[in-house]
């Protein structure tokens, strides 16, 4: 974990940025124990502000205190992973849906791009994670609803907690990247219904990899 620029942040806000970071790139995963000497030496920093930046994070669902152990990253079960999934999907067919009515060609030319990025990271399981947000957020910005894309950044932290990327094998990316063409080709043709059925389709078959991944 690499210690991040200092300026203008409080040590605080330094480590917990670092967490979720480390969260979202899988240097620690659902079920680790984060412990405050480890990671105060990982960052240069004192145990203070990691303590404080536990805290927050336990306010925010991600970690949790456990006793005799400290603190734990939260691990979602089954049922969680299956609501988390159920409330994605509203809000991504939603999304799908109002894109294809206000998206420019721009954007939809910006989707293409990330896409092709996606297809080209096969070898690079955490860059293909990091594009795929980045499709997504492009999708949500093209709505011109702000309170859609608020609605689905408020999920963000219980994202944190599914675990490490699925993308991580030429046949799950290559899936990926041909259900994200099918919603780009619907938003581009103005077809609300079909982006609004692509991208459900989509976090149904994703739903269906996560939980097959969690059973073996």
């Amino acid at each position: 974990m690499s210690t991040p620029e200092k300026s203008g942040f409080s040590n605080g806000e330094l480590a917990y940025s670092a967490l979720i970071e480390a969260i979202r790139s899988g240097i620690y995963v659902p079920g680790d124990r984060l412990r405050e000497v480890e990671i105060a030496d990982r960052l240069s920093l004192s145990r203070t502000p990691i303590r404080e930046a536990l805290r927050r994070l336990e306010a925010d669902g991600i970690v949790e205190h456990r006793a005799r152990i400290g603190a734990v990253i939260r691990q979602l079960d089954h049922a969680e992973v299956v609501e988390l999934y159920e409330m994605r999907l509203v809000l991504e067919r939603t999304a799908a849906e109002m894109a294809a009515k206000h998206a420019m060609e721009a954007e939809t030319d910006e989707l293409d791009r990330i896409n092709m990025a996606i297809a080209d990271s096969i070898a690079n399981p955490a860059k293909a994670a990091a594009l795929n947000q980045q499709f997504h957020r492009c999708m949500y910005d093209a709505t011109r609803n702000r309170f859609l894309g608020e609605s689905a950044r408020a999920l963000n932290n219980a994202l944190l907690l599914l675990g490490p990327t699925t993308l991580a094998d030429e046949v799950r990316i290559d899936v990926v990247c041909k259900q994200h063409q099918t919603i780009i080709d619907a938003i581009r043709a103005g077809d609300e219904e079909a982006a609004g059925a692509s991208a459900e389709a989509h976090l149904q078959t994703s739903l269906r990899h996560r939980l097959a991944t969690m059973r073996s």
